[in-house]
């Protein structure tokens, strides 16, 4: 494990981007760097505007001693390129924040173990799902990483019992040293393949959330990709791999019997003569009813279950019980845009899910619907991704499809190859700032009472909107303009 702290004395580091996490950076380094540098051609304030010249570049890594990368840099792109050429670390603000993390509060307690979540889909709500478990369990914990607080701002948090860190793939692919006491990977899909180059790079990225884990690795049971990382993870002597599975466990696993969430990993220790003929009940799949799309009674979808038990997984590895895990589960509610019922409107429900920002993202949500009931809202940029796997396999959920984004193409060509008898109405994208309101319309001719209008749109926003909750918002204001009009 690499200790606390460790940061070159008099260090002077290159912060790329000066967004949210740029800027905790830039903190967490006040009095802990002889000197500062941010670059960020987007943020006024940032001390360098343009790193794109090749020569600027190399300027500005010749006399660092660290760079450290938001989110966004690319590893192509000519800062970073420039530091590799000279030999100069780069840091993600993760690895940053492990190497400065402080002890809790109380005499020797150390820093706070860190359970860190990955995966192309579920991250966001399972690691909500575990700091809501972490809390049932009497612990001071926060949601951390990818989405909400920086993960250095935690980590200098002396407050906090253990975190739960979500961890996207360009996260991890500067993160180094970590040591996690436990880590899972929910998913692996084709997802950013035009930042990481292949999904084959882009596994290897997720797949470093295992390094050194503590112990326990989480896999999905139904993912071989997920469960092969863990094979190839150089962890710490006696880390557990843990799988989790939607149908009955096999011993050291997760999975649910009848309508019970069973834990026949963390159940009892791992020297005891029962251990493979006994489980623990984590709870119930009513625990999570009200997480279920639609009116009282609906099904709670599969991928909300394979969620609920990473999550225990994680929270189980950290020797929370079997109790706090079911009170956990059950005061869990999710954040926005993450299939939300807006409104329903003659018969017709009409729910934003505009967290599924890739195709299988989509294929989820999609699979929570009966046949031919949806009127999919789908488009945005789709990242290098194709799209014919999912419309391939949930072409029967759809009643109608309904295209926005700046280039419809790559769904519309999906649609034609694979399900040529869904009606599709592409929208305009010349006139942004209504594009939603339009889809909405051209949804609202295309539903019958009992369908459901589903924005799943499978590709980033950023094309037309400024983020996936602005895009949902849209959706919502949209839907409501219609109760209000009627048209």
């Amino acid at each position: 494990m690499t200790p606390p702290g460790r940061l070159p004395e008099g260090a002077r580091v290159v912060v790329a981007g000066l967004g949210v996490t740029g800027r905790a950076v830039v903190a967490a380094l006040a009095g802990r760097a002889a000197s500062v540098v941010t670059v960020d051609a987007r943020a006024e304030g940032a001390h360098v505007r343009d790193a794109d010249d090749p020569a600027t570049a190399a300027r500005l890594v010749a006399g660092a001693d660290l760079v450290v990368a938001s989110p966004g840099w690319a590893p192509s792109t000519p800062l970073l390129a420039a530091a590799r050429a000279a030999g100069v670390p780069v840091w993600s603000e993760v690895e940053l924040g492990w190497r400065l993390r402080v002890d809790r509060e109380g005499a020797g307690r150390g820093p706070a173990p860190w359970l860190a979540v990955t995966g192309t889909n579920g991250k966001t709500t399972t690691v909500e799902m575990l700091a809501s478990i972490l809390t049932a369990a009497g612990l001071r914990t926060a949601a951390v990483g990818n989405v909400g607080t920086p993960v250095v701002q935690a980590a200098l948090d002396p407050t906090l019992d253990v975190l739960a860190v979500e961890l996207s793939s360009f996260q991890l692919h500067h993160t180094l040293s970590t040591s996690f006491e436990a880590a899972a990977v929910l998913n692996v899909a084709a997802d950013h393949l035009d930042w990481h180059g292949s999904l084959d790079a882009y596994a290897r990225d997720k797949g470093r959330i295992f390094a050194r884990a503590q112990v326990a690795c989480v896999y999905s049971v139904a993912d071989p990709r997920t469960e092969q990382l863990v094979r190839d993870a150089d962890v710490a002597e006696g880390a557990l791999a843990v799988g989790f599975t939607l149908g009955a466990p096999g011993p050291g696993q997760l999975g649910v019997v009848e309508d019970v969430l069973v834990d026949r990993a963390f159940h009892t220790a791992p020297d005891a003569r029962d251990r493979h003929r006994t489980a623990a009940e984590l709870g119930t799949l009513a625990d999570l009813a009200h997480l279920a799309p639609g009116p009282a009674g609906s099904v709670v979808p599969a991928h909300v279950v394979a969620n609920a038990l990473a999550a225990a997984a994680l929270a189980r590895a950290h020797g929370v019980d079997a109790a706090a895990v079911r009170d956990g589960l059950r005061a869990f509610r999710p954040g926005a845009h993450r299939i939300a019922q807006v409104r329903e409107l003659d018969g017709v429900a009409w729910v934003d899910d505009s967290k599924a920002t890739n195709a299988h993202a989509a294929a989820a949500s999609l699979a929570g619907y009966p046949a031919a009931s949806v009127v999919w809202i789908a488009g945005g940029l789709a990242k290098g991704a194709s799209f014919d796997t999912l419309v391939a396999g949930r072409a029967d959920r759809l009643r109608a499809a309904v295209l926005i984004g700046v280039d419809p193409e790559p769904i519309r060509g999906a649609l034609a190859r694979h399900a040529p008898e869904v009606p599709v109405v592409v929208v305009d994208p010349g006139d942004t700032g209504s594009v939603m309101r339009r889809a909405v319309a051209a949804a609202r001719d295309l539903a019958r009472p009992g369908d459901t209008v589903l924005l799943a749109p499978a590709g980033a926003s950023q094309d037309q909107f400024a983020s996936y909750a602005q895009r949902g918002e849209a959706f919502a204001a949209a839907v409501a303009e219609l109760e209000a009009t009627g048209r």
